[in-house]
């Protein structure tokens, strides 16, 4: 399975052998073959991705603040979203996917989408199998538009809304943008590891989830505490808003994971299998392992265990087996844990809604551990480089660059922000609530 076949082809042929006509020489054609039964997967699954971000991802996060807070959480989503959808036709599908020979970036080529037609084509993981490249750009669409909604859990509650609308053009531009080229186009950087075999990275751990879960925790570290931190009771003002936005997440996986594939067919399927299994393992282990801590099994702690298994599971889906992804979503459930539970305690930073302690922690062991376990020695696939451990060592350095390029990038972001327009907003507004003293406006009329 080569992951350049996630390139836009752009109209190119592939030399198929048909079969001639009665009583004809046999003749090979150049064709492309676009079925549309793929093309009707993919919209579903574009779909799908969206609805992860509204109201999926809004939800859930609504649902983990205080209710003075709940539409400030839907307003960045949704706004993040927008934006990001617009950066993308203007550039980011360029930047991403242009088609330059950069190991970091896409280059200029397909600017404003820039040549692109109804009638070109992208590649899939089938040779001469096609899909419509709008499908193609709009479901990698979605993808950029989640990502940076991701981030704002870490510093819910405190940020200014223009700059961290702000802070997120420059983000998706100079971090999201350079890493998904580098996981995903054939002259990437981290495309090219070990050799030219490259990382596996199926749905999105290292672009999506490592990439915003580090992002967020330098800017937990960055913007500072919430005032009343481990002083003010800071619970989820709604378990039930969040259990339907993380249900949300669950069924819109489905498209970010099994659309990855880009048909309809065993490969989709295995990554639908996996989503199921992989989540439920670590539902389950983050019960198992609250009541021993706790004495109880909480509901937010079982929707943590979905989020976590999810996250673990994204790099992965494609390539282990059923039996693999029930043990990739245990061990998600108990890395998350650890570190949601123990080593935000132990440092004191204020990751609001656990973004790295879910997103990055779970995105860094599904990437790992991808690694041997697509191992068909486990029950995968088989992986891209010639061993399970040649391949664990692609996926650690590939998981290196990418908390480098976020961490490091995402800093100098934050703090060019603060300098342009402060990035917190005052204590008094925080007290009152970002709903009102930010937007005007109350989620909620009591």
């Amino acid at each position: 399975m080569k992951l350049m076949k996630l390139l836009p082809a752009a109209g190119a042929a592939t030399l198929l052998p048909m079969a001639a006509l009665a009583q004809e020489a046999t003749a090979e054609v150049a064709t492309e073959v676009m079925d549309k039964g793929d093309v009707a997967w993919m919209m579903t699954a574009t779909l799908l991705v969206l609805f992860m971000i509204v109201p999926g991802l809004a939800l859930f996060y609504g649902g983990l603040v205080r209710s003075k807070n709940m539409l400030s959480v839907l307003m960045q989503c949704t706004s993040i979203a927008a934006m990001v959808m617009v950066i993308w036709v203007l550039y980011g599908y360029s930047f991403a996917f242009g088609g330059g020979t950069s190991p970091y970036w896409g280059g200029l080529g397909k600017l404003f989408l820039g040549g692109v037609t109804p009638d070109s084509m992208a590649a899939t993981f089938t040779d001469g199998v096609v899909i419509p490249e709008y499908v193609f750009i709009a479901f990698q669409m979605t993808f950029a538009a989640i990502t940076p909604a991701l981030i704002v859990g870490a510093f819910a509650e405190r940020i200014k809304f223009g700059a961290m609308m702000l802070f997120m053009a420059l983000w998706v531009t100079l971090v999201y943008f350079p890493v998904a080229h580098m996981v995903w186009d054939s002259s990437g950087l981290i495309f090219n590891l070990g050799g030219g075999t490259g990382a596996i990275d199926f749905a999105g751990g290292t672009v999506v989830h490592i990439n915003a879960g580090i992002a967020a925790l330098v800017g937990a570290l960055v913007i500072g505490k919430r005032v009343g931190y481990r002083k003010d009771n800071m619970a989820p003002h709604s378990m039930t808003l969040t259990l339907v936005g993380a249900a949300i997440l669950w069924v819109g996986w489905f498209g970010f994971n099994a659309g990855s594939n880009l048909e309809a067919n065993g490969g989709a399927a295995l990554a639908m299998m996996n989503t199921f299994i992989a989540t439920a393992s670590a539902i389950l282990a983050w019960n198992i392992i609250e009541k021993f801590t706790r004495k109880h099994s909480s509901m937010l702690g079982a929707a943590s265990g979905m989020v976590a298994g999810l996250v673990a599971i994204t790099p992965a889906c494609g390539t282990v087996g059923p039996i693999g992804a029930i043990v990739l979503g245990a061990v998600a459930s108990l890395g998350c844990y650890f570190f949601v539970a123990v080593v935000k305690n132990k440092m004191g930073y204020d990751d609001s809604l656990d973004v790295f302690g879910v997103h990055g922690v779970g995105g860094i062991i599904g990437a790992i551990g991808t690694g041997f376990l697509s191992s068909e020695a486990f029950g995968g696939v088989g992986t891209l480089a010639d061993t399970a451990a040649a391949q664990t060592w692609i996926q650690i350095q590939a998981v290196l660059i990418t908390v480098v390029w976020s961490g490091v990038v995402s800093f100098i972001l934050y703090k060019l922000v603060d300098k342009i327009m402060g990035l917190r907003v005052s204590t008094d507004d925080e007290r009152q609530g970002l709903d009102l003293s930010s937007h005007g406006e109350s989620a909620y009329n009591y």
